[in-house]
């Protein structure tokens, strides 16, 4: 099953009577700058870690159409459970780099509120985000809410048992949610080709689930089928997947080296395949994006990056053992003999 395209990697525009979208100059100027913006907080991000100011990075260098295409096809009001590199995302629902990287340099476990940006935290452990949105999705169906619930994850969480139980748990409660799968390949080194031998659309029908696969670094192509998909499931026709064919240009995370596990020429390929690059041929092609329109766009990227760099050298170091009261409501014996050892190890450094 060829994955839907609407705008080929040159920039060519074409028609798809079953996802119709209005494309217009204000909207293909909108996800443009979505999209840069993203980028220039992914780069100014793996610069600060290289420098030592962040402990980890997960870039989402290349998957920038999958997040904004999508994102942007949702309401406001529907609530996202995200992996660990929905960045592109996060920005679009206004959560700031401040928010977004104090994560990361280890200050907190999460630097915003879900519920005031209709954004979950993000999921570290692999695939447990699908499951909560489950849940979360049977409360708004009991709710009578007219929302939705969307869950990021990528191919390599599509392997863990948690998923298969969320399909079918999903599929089995006929609840409100989409399921948005970026298949960008790689579960760490491992390729998708060796995951699976039926592909997640096909597995996900299995489970009872409406599933489409869309061209992931095509952002209108994903914004269409994101946009319909989620106003199906808004109007009663129970849950539904996405995947979206991508690629993952940098590797896992910032302690992962790629180049041992995938060749140049791979890498090369999907570079010609570059969901910005691709974008910005069609509004070149179609006169949507003027010299003083691309410098504002420039300025703004220019400024997020050094704001990102700013901000996450300001974030102040808070003190280890005050994170061991913020992991369960009600300390446990278990948990207050850890604060003692840590506290103890402490102190001998200091002798």
């Amino acid at each position: 099953m060829d994955p839907l395209q609407l705008l080929d990697p040159g920039g060519n525009l074409h028609d798809d009577p079953e996802w119709t979208l209005d494309v217009t100059p204000e909207l293909c100027r909108d996800l443009y700058r979505r999209m840069r913006i993203a980028r220039s907080l992914d780069s100014a991000a793996l610069a600060l870690q290289r420098q030592g100011e962040l402990g980890l990075w997960l870039q989402s260098l290349g998957q920038e159409a999958a997040q904004v295409g999508s994102i942007t096809a949702l309401r406001d009001t529907d609530h996202v459970f995200p992996s660990y590199r929905e960045h592109a995302a996060a920005l679009c629902r206004g959560i700031t780099p401040a928010e977004l990287l104090v994560q990361w340099r280890g200050n907190r476990h999460s630097g915003w509120d879900p519920q005031q940006y209709r954004f979950h935290i993000y999921t570290l452990v692999l695939a447990a985000q699908l499951p909560h949105a489950t849940g979360y999705a049977m409360g708004v169906q009991r709710d009578g809410a007219d929302e939705i619930v969307a869950v990021y994850f990528g191919d390599g969480a599509a392997s863990e048992g948690e998923a298969n139980e969320a399909f079918n748990w999903a599929a089995a409660a006929e609840v409100p949610l989409l399921f948005f799968c970026q298949n960008n390949h790689w579960a760490i080194s491992t390729p998708v080709r060796t995951q699976m031998r039926a592909p997640l659309v096909q597995r996900a029908r299995g489970f009872g689930l409406d599933a489409y696969r869309v061209d992931g670094n095509d952002v209108l192509a994903v914004h269409a089928v994101t946009r319909a998909v989620a106003d199906r499931i808004r109007s009663g026709g129970g849950p539904a997947l996405i995947e979206a064919v991508t690629y993952r240009m940098a590797g896992h995370s910032t302690s992962d080296d790629p180049d041992r596990y995938r060749t140049a020429s791979d890498l090369d390929a999907w570079s010609l395949r570059d969901p910005i690059a691709r974008l910005e041929a069609l509004l070149a092609r179609q006169g949507w994006l003027d010299g003083d329109q691309r410098a504002a766009v420039d300025a703004e990227c220019a400024e997020l990056a050094e704001q990102t760099r700013t901000v996450c050298r300001e974030l102040p170091l808070g003190e280890l053992s005050e994170l061991f009261g913020t992991v369960l409501s009600e300390e446990t014996p278990l948990l207050a003999e850890e604060r003692r050892q840590f506290l103890e190890l402490a102190r001998s450094y200091e002798d």
